[in-house]
């Protein structure tokens, strides 16, 4: 073994035993020592530089953008529950659904970070990348490999040729508190919370800063073919051998019992950890029965997260200030005597409509309750009446909108108030532009908030239309703009006319169509001309889509400037209709089933085999060891379903396919 070798083994070694372990056996000046000598001989011989070596933790100062790279599995979130009735019913469910009365859960604490998912070959960490919209994320791959605790070349021998493995990404206390020092000492506004920080952190262009911030990482799924173990709890078990950080107080639980004990237990004394952490996990062990309870559209059934009840605090209102959203809708917050809670100074907190105001009778001079419990901006539950200042008076709501002036409008049967000149008002425009160019809509790089409110102030937009008219001088003479953030702006503007259709009409921001339901209308009608032509009964069919939607996007084509915009953009090269490749799955309900389709059907094969892709599934041509379901048609060859029975495959015809996928 030569020196280099020695190094990167060494420095590994002693990453394990300081990071994961807490129990170093050098100094860090030994450790410096060693890290410095491996730099200088990889710098001697450039030949040898390796991406798993240790020095890659410390980062690079090149910036990039960042690459939206496809899950190979979806990146699901979990379903919330407040209440131990709550989980009793989860348990109750599992048991009805599955017939098995002894159940066994895993319990896991639940971080309050950013997820990532971290991909492995033959030991190696290949790829790093975030949930982004729960079907593709950012390689933050070069981010990652500066976190000390997720290692760059596993342990051991016996984990899967391939795998994937997911965890939350972090920032300790204690990291958090230094980087605020340390931007409030440099007069930079600090972060709100760990969770943002860490957030923030991640998607930095510079990775020599990011390697500064001192990011830690829990682990906590294992994803792939060939998994240690036939459970949750021994695969993760498996996976700290490997090198991987799993948390040390994840642990078994034979029944609800024993699951009600552990969140009991952390309710408190998760207040004495290092790290944010927000509630509970709770899985079922057993991946046969996690199999066959299988995946809603965003969440799996067989896990649920538990929300420890938000932590309080009393505090003076000072005043209130109304807030008009890109959709016109007004939302009072309330400026507070800054307080300490759960961990944070909180200034200001939601109040959320006039309805709350009345129902909790709240006025500027009250003593109020604010609770956090996992909110980026806390809110207002309730009032101390006993310190009420003895001139108190009820609050007035007001009844124009504090920026154009317009009066306000409270559409049946909603909580909120709405400011209706959408297309007049400044903050309902911005707001619509910086919608539009977010990362989950058109994603156009280089354009945040700050760079939007910066053009629209200087009038170079005034409609999502006129970012396709930008030029480079245009934008380069704003202030603290130059030649090249013009150029990036500008070649950011010309690849979003690639940006899939369902995207586009989610960025187009029509009231209560969201990401989710935007994909739904998309698949259903494939072209903006279809939706527009659409008439109420045609919307009320898609899945998710009430009249409240439907009437909103009747509303937004009738709307003559709304039509004008759409032209522009269509002129600029947007998509306005679907590519066959971007209709998004109708279901996650065959997801990782390999099927095999054979013999004839009522519907065409080539049908048959689309529905299978639409509902996560994969077509394949033989029966196999692999094959999940063989689909049985009218005269079927023998040999197929000779094979498919020694293997002990699953035989269904077309009625049983279709009531399979028809389940979801």
């Amino acid at each position: 073994m030569d020196r280099i070798d020695y190094l990167r083994k060494e420095l590994e070694r002693l990453n394990y035993e300081y990071y994961v372990l807490n129990s170093p056996t050098v100094d860090d000046i030994e450790y410096d020592r060693l890290m410095s000598e491996l730099v200088e001989l990889e710098q001697q011989y450039p030949e040898r530089q390796s991406p798993d070596s240790p020095s890659a933790r410390v980062g690079s100062d090149i910036s990039k953008e960042f690459v939206q790279v496809k899950h190979q599995y979806p990146m699901l979130s979990l379903s919330n529950t407040y209440s131990t009735a709550e989980i009793e019913d989860f348990d109750q469910r599992i048991k009805k659904d599955t017939g098995i009365d002894a159940i066994e859960y895993v319990c896991e604490l639940k971080f309050d970070g950013t997820a990532i998912g971290l991909r492995y070959r033959n030991g190696l960490l290949v790829q790093a990348i975030t949930r982004g919209d729960g079907e593709q994320g950012d390689d933050v791959t070069a981010n990652v490999r500066t976190i000390r605790t997720i290692p760059l070349r596993l342990q051991g021998n016996n984990y899967p040729d391939e795998f994937e493995i997911r965890g939350e990404i972090f920032m300790p206390l204690a990291s958090f508190e230094r980087l605020n020092k340390e931007r409030q000492e440099r007069n930079l506004t600090p972060f709100a919370n760990p969770r943002n920080a860490a957030a923030g952190t991640l998607k930095m262009q510079n990775s020599a800063e990011v390697a500064k911030r001192g990011l830690d990482c829990f682990l906590y799924f294992l994803l792939g073919d060939n998994l240690p173990a036939d459970n949750h709890f021994d695969s993760l078990q498996n996976a700290a051998d490997w090198g991987f950080k799993i948390s040390a107080d994840m642990k078994k639980c034979g029944n609800l019992n024993e699951v009600m004990d552990f969140l009991r237990h952390w309710d408190s004394a998760r207040k004495n950890l290092p790290y944010d952490t927000d509630g509970a996990v709770i899985k079922v062990n057993s991946y046969s029965i996690q199999n066959e309870m299988g995946l809603r559209a965003k969440s799996p059934r067989w896990a649920v997260a538990y929300k420890f009840k938000a932590e309080q605090a009393k505090t003076p209102l000072l005043s209130i200030d109304y807030q008009v959203g890109r959709t016109g809708a007004i939302t009072p917050v309330a400026n507070l005597q800054p307080v300490q809670l759960a961990g944070t100074t909180v200034k200001r907190a939601s109040l959320h409509n006039a309805e709350q105001i009345e129902l909790h009778d709240i006025r500027v001079g009250d003593t109020v309750i604010v609770e956090k419990g996992g909110e980026i901006i806390p809110k207002i539950t309730g009032v101390d009446k006993t310190a009420r200042p003895d001139n108190s008076r009820p609050l007035t709501y007001i009844t124009h909108c504090p920026v154009c002036g317009v009066a306000l409008i409270r559409p049946e049967g909603e909580a909120k108030h709405y400011c209706p000149n959408e297309l007049g008002c400044p903050p309902q425009i911005l707001g619509k532009i910086e919608h539009f160019v977010s990362r989950r809509a058109m994603n156009i790089e280089g354009i945040g908030e700050e760079i939007a409110s910066l053009m629209f102030e200087h009038g170079l937009i005034q409609n999502i239309a006129d970012l396709y008219d930008l030029r480079e001088e245009q934008i380069a003479a704003l202030e603290r703009m130059g030649k090249r953030s013009a150029k990036n702006i500008v070649e950011g503007v010309e690849r979003s006319k690639q940006t899939p259709f369902p995207r586009v009409l989610y960025a187009l921001g029509i009231r209560y169509v969201g990401e989710t339901t935007a994909k739904k209308i998309a698949s259903a009608f494939r072209s903006l001309d279809a939706i527009r032509q659409a008439n109420l009964a045609s919307l009320l069919e898609v899945d998710e889509v009430g009249e409240r939607i439907a009437k909103s996007i009747i509303d937004y084509f009738a709307d003559q400037r709304n039509i004008e915009t759409i032209d522009r953009l269509r002129k600029a090269g947007v998509k306005m209709e679907i590519d066959e490749e971007e209709i998004p799955p109708a279901s996650n309900i065959l997801q990782g089933k390999n099927i095999v389709v054979s013999g004839n059907f009522s519907r065409s094969r080539d049908e048959m085999k689309r529905l299978i892709e639409q509902h996560g599934g994969k077509n394949s041509s033989s029966v196999s060891s692999n094959t999940d379901y063989l689909v049985a048609g009218d005269k079927m060859g023998p040999a197929k379903r000779q094979k498919a029975e020694i293997l002990g495959i699953k035989i269904i015809d077309e009625n049983e396919f279709i009531k399979l996928i028809d389940n979801t």
